[in-house]
């Protein structure tokens, strides 16, 4: 297990208990805090392997504000400016929220990306892809 999933349990742990999560909590009408637990890259050959959310340059933990359909770092990081949510829309029972990124201007690293958070649980898979990749991180929301 790696040191990062440990933090993410640690954090996560803490917040279950500091915090009395409800159902309606996770339906887009309060803000969220999203932690990284599992992150796996795959690539067009077929292997997905797990790495760290530092390594793919994804932040640990990530806000999410319905209102301002953003998700912007935890902590303001120099160079990472969040994400539009361009789409929110509930499924059965989980809230999706899509968005795409240019990445680095000039650079061919423009991703697309969604999120289903379960509004039962707060339990959540981002995915994301781009050209030659696709990366899936489970983690877990609380209400900020």
């Amino acid at each position: 297990m790696s040191k990062w999933t440990v933090i993410g349990l640690i954090f996560l742990g803490i917040c279950f208990i500091t915090t009395s999560a409800t159902a309606g909590d996770f339906d887009g009408s309060k803000p969220l805090l999203f932690s990284a637990i599992k992150v796996f890259e795959c690539s067009p050959q077929g292997s997905c392997d797990e790495v760290t959310a530092e390594s793919i340059s994804l932040p640990q933990f990530l806000k999410i504000d319905f209102k301002a359909k953003k998700v912007t770092p935890a902590r303001k990081t120099a160079g990472k400016k969040g994400s539009d949510i361009q789409s929110m829309k509930v499924v059965d029972g989980k809230l999706m929220l899509q968005g795409a990124e240019d990445g680095v201007e000039g650079v061919r690293d423009g991703i697309g990306w969604t999120m289903a958070i379960s509004e039962e649980t707060g339990k959540a898979i981002l995915t994301a892809s781009g050209e030659e990749v696709a990366f899936v991180v489970f983690g877990a929301c609380t209400p900020l």
